[in-house]
């Protein structure tokens, strides 16, 4: 039996969690807390994600619709954050993602309701949309460890997180979960109106995967540590799954825990954006799994069957 400590509970002994809240709060003086660069103040206008110095949070609770490793009996315990740095054209979210949804909460609520999942049984807090609220998420998680929050934090994000967030989540997340959604960066700019995000986001995921390493499971099979990579399969192959299961199993491992997401479906924009306007077939999905195998990937999580397709 392999016996895990949430990574934050080491910081916030040291007083070093403290640390990172207070120097998140200063980034956000001249924000560079995504990868887009805003730069601005946050206490005086808003950037690209249009949120301030408060978290927005559209919803909360326990999710049973979450990676097999996440949700397991009990629930991941997710935290919906408003807005979010990209601007998907097909999002199925976009009344969050695109919207003020929700409310704005202290830090001392948001803290709370870590709390508040933790104690409804939940087998972690997977913070969703994360990336433009880094600073939020650390303040109010001095104050969640202070009230004895243990349980795992999942960071949920799009992928296009800047170094220097990252630098300041190293040793306080415990499963990296980003989106690696385009291999094409014009494809990116017309579809999410966001600048070079293949090199952002690869760069991202290879820096997440030297502070997690591979996904580690206890013995009920729930994750505790690790890296889980979502990937959304597109339409005629806009999004280049054949290259970015290439990425992962030549340049991060080939025990990477991917998510090939085949519920892609027209939403929000998406009829402005053919072949967006249709849903993805059946054998786009199995030309999709055909080449994870073939690229050497052996953890697949098959949303299908809910299962974990290991390959020799």
């Amino acid at each position: 039996m392999t016996s895990f400590e949430a990574a934050y509970r080491q910081l916030h002994r040291s007083g070093a969690l403290l640390e990172r809240a207070e120097q998140a709060r200063e980034h956000e003086r001249a924000c560079d807390l995504c990868a887009r660069y805003c730069r601005v103040d946050r206490s005086e206008r808003l950037g690209g994600c249009r949120t301030g110095l408060k978290a927005r949070v559209a919803s909360y609770g326990p999710h049973h619709g979450e990676e097999n490793p996440l949700r397991g009996r009990r629930g991941s315990g997710t935290i919906f954050f408003s807005w979010c740095n990209l601007r998907c054209q097909y999002c199925q979210n976009a009344d969050i993602s695109q919207s003020p949804a929700g409310r704005e909460v202290e830090s001392s609520e948001l803290g709370a309701i870590m709390l508040e999942l933790q104690q409804r049984g939940c087998h972690n807090i997977n913070f969703v949309s994360p990336s433009h609220v880094v600073a939020e998420i650390l303040e109010a998680l001095v104050i969640a460890a202070d009230a004895g929050l243990s349980i795992p934090l999942v960071y949920n994000t799009g992928g296009y997180d800047s170094p220097e967030a990252l630098a300041l989540l190293d040793g306080v997340i415990d499963i990296y979960m980003p989106d690696m959604k385009y291999v094409d960066r014009l494809i990116a700019r017309r579809l999410s109106k966001i600048g070079n995000y293949p090199v952002i986001n690869q760069s991202a995921v290879r820096e997440m995967y030297r502070q997690v390493g591979d996904l580690e499971l206890d013995e009920g099979e729930i994750a505790q540590r690790g890296l889980l990579v979502r990937h959304l399969i597109l339409p005629e192959n806009l999004a280049g799954t054949d290259e970015i299961v290439r990425f992962l199993a030549e340049e991060i491992s080939t025990n990477t825990y991917l998510n090939l997401m085949d519920q892609y479906r027209p939403a929000y924009r998406a009829a402005m954006y053919p072949p967006l306007d249709r849903p993805l077939t059946l054998t786009e999905y199995r030309d999709a799994v055909d080449l994870a195998k073939n690229a050497g990937l052996n953890r697949l999580d098959d949303r299908q069957r809910g299962i974990v397709l290991r390959w020799d």
